[in-house]
């Protein structure tokens, strides 16, 4: 995947609805607009973060995380911790998750993450047999911290 994203037509709302539906989940309006949103914004991002975007439309942090949780239970978006101990979500896009997509800098004063492009990082190893499963299947997501 090249290091610089194209320009594509965000989903309509009939076609988050239909991912929603493919996914077994109902479709309603706070799941049609965090989808909305986390294409938006395309990287990791807290819920708080997402809560704060939302809430001019009405919606609380409780629902807002309650739809966050269904969407990364039914693998609609990604879950993880950057070793900062807050959940941050994401779209899955294909096979994959964002974060494995190329690495990122999370910065540790003020918790916001950042893309890097793929080269920034180069991981030259060959993973052995001893090695971890994980880093055998090349499922590695790759994060910088600092300030």
């Amino acid at each position: 995947m090249s290091s610089t994203r194209r320009k594509t037509t965000p989903p309509t709302d009939d076609e988050l609805a239909e991912q929603l539906r493919t996914a077994g989940l109902r479709r309603t309006e706070p799941r049609i607009a965090v989808l909305r949103h986390m294409g938006k914004v395309g990287r990791p991002v807290a819920h708080a973060e997402v809560a704060a975007a939302l809430a001019k439309l009405g919606l609380d942090r409780v629902s807002v995380y309650r739809v966050l949780v269904d969407l990364a239970r039914v693998k609609i978006l990604t879950r993880m911790d950057l070793g900062d101990h807050v959940w941050r979500f994401d779209l899955v896009r294909g096979a994959t998750s964002h974060a494995m997509e190329h690495p990122h800098f999370v910065c540790v004063s003020c918790g916001s993450v950042a893309c890097l492009p793929e080269k920034a990082v180069q991981i030259s190893a060959r993973p052995g047999l001893d090695a971890p499963r994980a880093v055998r299947k090349r499922r590695v997501e790759v994060q910088l911290k600092g300030e």
